[in-house]
């Protein structure tokens, strides 16, 4: 198993590149099993969690077909052809590494009639249900069935017939599901109250580019009209806004100055906001963001929220910038219960945090110093290299694989702007 070794102190500059997005990646890479055509992403990001969705469809019967294998290349062109589906069955010893596999009951429900989906895995960061996936099929028209470990979704005869549902909470995979279920119903489906995230825009996108009828693209009141049958498409994944916030902070809490190449002022304008209130200097361009902290960090207050609002997944890496702002900060987690596991292993590397509940308290200190730390899930590891990148002396990252599932080479990216780290294997 590897870890990284950071030595901390350096200025990053330079212009850092950023992927497509893991989130956008993992909700498009199923819509190809709603054609028999090919359907072409481009910008994929290569990391551990697309390469796992990569082989969930080969279960199925998709061939896939990869471009952009030079060494030098971040991302690459994959074709996925779901011509002739053999299985409709996602088996648990290939869900359970990743939740978002629950992605593909919506999808092969439309287009099969049926498919059966073994309850999924992913970070351990609180309780996340997939009722809401269930009940928003269900309105469609769908039967469900709970057993052993697996749901099994059945259309009637002929197909979804359509229907309304109102999700009484904001939930993106639940969203994202019933949208690619209801494509190919024989009548009209309606969501409210859905959630607005750009991933779910990208998605929608692609499904109109492959002949779907969405109407209120970007609000959370969605119209989708059922057609027979959808076609291949070529499509570019969107940049990764979380990527973007987590180098954001990294280049601001080595009071750095980082172009953020790709990356799209329009999806991440929460956490720009929050960086702008820590005293981080944020400019737009049409080549992406920059980011310059040339003057001291500010203590603020966060409250996560659905989108438009501040995403669950900046948290940690915000709360690893404030650990060195001047005065005292508030954070609340309002999405999951469980998010705070990186609390620990930032105070080892001597910040000051207190947590009570889904409220942290971060009083901010003049150094960090290098400890050996634990990852414990994907975006509490970005947190503990952002806090390592400032520390004083050597800090070792071990558990790094939750690393690889959403940071496409992520030392390597560092690297080029001038942080002193390294991936070495654990003896």
């Amino acid at each position: 198993m590897d870890k990284l070794l950071i030595r901390g102190g350096n200025r990053l500059t330079g212009t850092l590149p950023i992927s497509g997005a893991k989130n956008s990646a993992l909700t498009l890479i199923p819509c190809a099993l709603l054609t028999e055509e090919p359907v072409t992403l481009r910008n994929l990001p290569r990391l551990a969690d697309i390469d796992g969705f990569q082989h969930l469809m080969t279960q199925f019967g998709v061939s896939v077909g990869i471009r952009g294998k030079r060494p030098e290349e971040f991302g690459r062109v994959v074709t996925f052809e779901a011509s002739r589906l053999t299985s409709t069955v996602a088996p648990y010893d290939l869900v359970r590494k990743m939740r978002a596999s629950i992605l593909v009951l919506g999808p092969m429900l439309a287009r099969m009639g049926e498919a059966t989906v073994s309850l999924p895995g992913g970070c351990a960061i609180g309780n996340r249900p997939i009722d809401l996936h269930l009940k928003a099929l269900e309105a469609f028209g769908a039967e469900i069935e709970l057993a052993a470990g697996y749901v099994k979704a059945i259309a009637p005869e002929g197909g979804l017939p359509g229907g309304e549902f109102d999700f009484p909470v904001v939930s993106v995979g639940a969203t994202e599901n019933a949208i690619m279920a209801a494509v190919l119903a024989k009548g009209t489906c309606r969501l409210f109250n859905a959630a607005r995230e750009p991933e779910i825009v990208d998605l929608c996108k692609l499904l109109v580019a492959m002949g779907a009828e969405i109407e209120g693209i970007g609000t959370s009141d969605l119209t989708i009209h059922g057609v027979k049958q959808l076609h291949g498409a070529t499509y570019k994944v969107m940049a990764d806004r979380i990527e973007a916030g987590s180098y954001a902070c990294a280049a601001a809490i080595t009071g750095g100055d980082v172009m953020l190449e790709g990356a799209s002022a329009e999806d991440m304008q929460a956490t720009l906001h929050a960086l702008r209130n820590i005293g981080v200097t944020c400019e737009e361009h049409k080549e992406g963001v920059r980011v310059c902290a040339d003057k001291p960090l500010k203590a603020t207050n966060l409250t996560t929220a659905p989108y438009p609002g501040l995403a669950t997944d900046m948290q940690a890496q915000l709360m690893a910038l404030l650990c060195k702002a001047e005065g005292t900060s508030v954070l609340k987690e309002t999405i999951f219960e469980n998010r705070y596991m990186h609390v620990p292993e930032l105070n080892r590397m001597g910040a000051d945090i207190e947590t009570e509940g889904r409220t942290a308290i971060v009083k901010g200190v003049e150094t960090l110093t290098g400890a050996e730390v634990m990852a414990t899930d994907l975006r509490a590891s970005m947190s503990l290299i952002i806090a390592a990148l400032a520390a004083e002396g050597e800090t070792t990252v071990r558990r790094i694989y939750h690393l690889d599932r959403g940071y496409e080479r992520l030392e390597e990216k560092l690297q080029l702007v001038g942080a002193d780290i390294e991936r070495v294997g654990d003896e």
